[in-house]
């Protein structure tokens, strides 16, 4: 216990008025007997106005009701004690206007257990609830015309993909979704699991590169207690979380080989067994896996099983490259340029004609997702409300040279990161701001030797 704690009437109250959420304690009958700087200008109320008042008074939509005798409190925490916690809801301010917020109280108890009163912290979210209102308007918007499931096109190839999904959804064998990277091929797993009959069913996402074999045997099979160094309690693996519902299994071709015979057998015998446990266990599920790799060519190089090859890609479908769909990007860029806007607070009505033919006449090796990663930078950059030539970054110009030197500027700060923290993946993409699994792929893109 901390001794020297200036624990004192005044000390706490300067510490509650600084805290810029509202705070609000009521007494045992839910009377307002503290009401902070921050409450007040949430709600436009004065303490004077609210102190001595009960709650309701703020007309709190989760805590009172309608009856025949008015306005009566229906409040969970004074009727069972129960904490309120992280709970969305709205009040109307003393000017009428609605605000939204995310609420938070407690029960407070003397030292034999009983109620005393009851404290309350209030964080205003409009700002945050108005956008997520405006980007739900932008996606019915866009449902009407041009959105399917997720993914957003008008063009000849998106068609084409929307059908292969519904054709694909209607029966249950292996599917598997080959294309670059960010061209959707999660987004198309989704859509395909949705579509199917077992939508009411789990939808179980694993990428095959983000582990080891022996974690990724943990993950989709489960484990056994004190199978291994770490297992404290036993575990269903993904297949079993899967069970009745759909699994995805990302970059199907970096699975290991040794991993491979053991999908095999779950493919064909719809059986799996926890590591460190000899009990089969029935799974139903159905695969649908991706790949940005030729798994011929993974074949021919003796690096992915052939039988396994033609079990999972019974149905086949194809995701194209942005390059291959260029009528879709001022469709594309009109969508996110809003949704960036609206996350950013900040007014861009779009593209200068010359910039939007930039942007279509690029190459985009990263497809969609580096599309949206131009229009973060450029709404970043511009300062206007329509983005000019000069906002784009610098490697739509080029094709080559300054892609080769982006290439070259990531590999050495990706080895520096690796260097500091002697060989640390983790700790490396945390100093890097990126995900363990870009991580691991940059590093095997790159032939980074760690």
């Amino acid at each position: 216990m901390q001794t020297n704690f200036p624990f004192n009437h005044k000390y706490l109250m300067n510490v509650l008025e600084s805290i810029r959420d509202g705070i609000i304690i009521m007494n045992p009958d839910g009377d307002i007997i503290y009401f902070n700087d921050a409450a007040e200008t949430i709600t436009g109320y004065s303490r004077e106005e609210v102190i001595g008042l009960p709650c309701t008074v703020l007309d709190t939509d989760t805590c009172v009701i309608l009856t025949e005798s008015g306005r009566q409190r229906c409040c969970s925490l004074f009727e069972d004690g129960t904490p309120i916690h992280e709970k969305k809801c709205r009040i109307r301010s003393k000017s009428g206007k609605t605000v939204y917020l995310l609420k938070n109280a407690v029960m407070l108890k003397d030292d034999r257990g009983e109620p005393i009163g009851a404290v309350e912290s209030i964080t205003d979210i409009t700002s945050l609830y108005m956008k997520e209102l405006e980007l739900e308007e932008l996606k019915q918007e866009l449902r009407q015309h041009y959105w399917f499931m997720g993914l957003l096109g008008n063009s000849v190839p998106m068609h084409k993909l929307f059908d292969k999904i519904r054709n694909a959804a209607s029966s249950d064998a292996p599917v598997l979704i080959c294309g670059e990277s960010g061209t959707g091929k999660e987004l198309v797993a989704n859509a395909i699991h949705k579509l199917s009959s077992r939508k009411k069913g789990p939808f179980v996402k694993m990428n095959c590169a983000s582990l080891n074999e022996y974690l990724l045997e943990s993950e989709l099979f489960g484990h056994k207690k004190g199978s291994f160094t770490g297992a404290i309690s036993d575990r269903k693996g993904r297949f079993e979380a899967a069970d009745r519902g759909s699994i995805f299994l990302d970059e199907i071709g970096d699975m290991p080989q040794a991993m491979q015979v053991k999908l095999l057998r779950v493919l064909e015998e719809k059986i799996i067994e926890r590591v460190g446990e000899h009990k089969p266990i029935n799974v139903d599920i159905r695969l649908i896996s991706a790949t940005h790799q030729d798994l011929y060519d993974l074949v021919a190089q003796g690096r992915f099983r052939q039988d396994l090859m033609y079990r999972v890609n019974a149905i086949i479908v194809h995701t194209p490259p942005l390059r291959e769909r260029r009528d879709d990007i001022p469709l594309l860029v009109t969508h996110h340029l809003k949704k960036i806007s609206i996350t950013n607070d900040k007014t861009i009505k779009g593209l200068s004609s010359p910039a939007l033919e930039i942007l279509k006449n690029y190459r985009w090796p990263g497809n969609v997702r580096q599309l949206i990663n131009a229009l973060e930078h450029a709404a970043v950059t511009c300062k206007s409300d329509t983005i000019e030539v000069s906002d784009l970054p610098d490697y739509v110009f080029g094709e080559t040279g300054l892609i080769n030197n982006e290439v070259e500027d990531e590999a050495d700060k990706i080895k520096d990161a690796l260097t500091t923290y002697k060989g640390n993946r983790t700790l490396a993409a945390k100093h890097l701001g990126i995900s363990r699994v870009t991580l691991w792929k940059r590093i095997k893109d790159y032939n980074i030797q760690v």
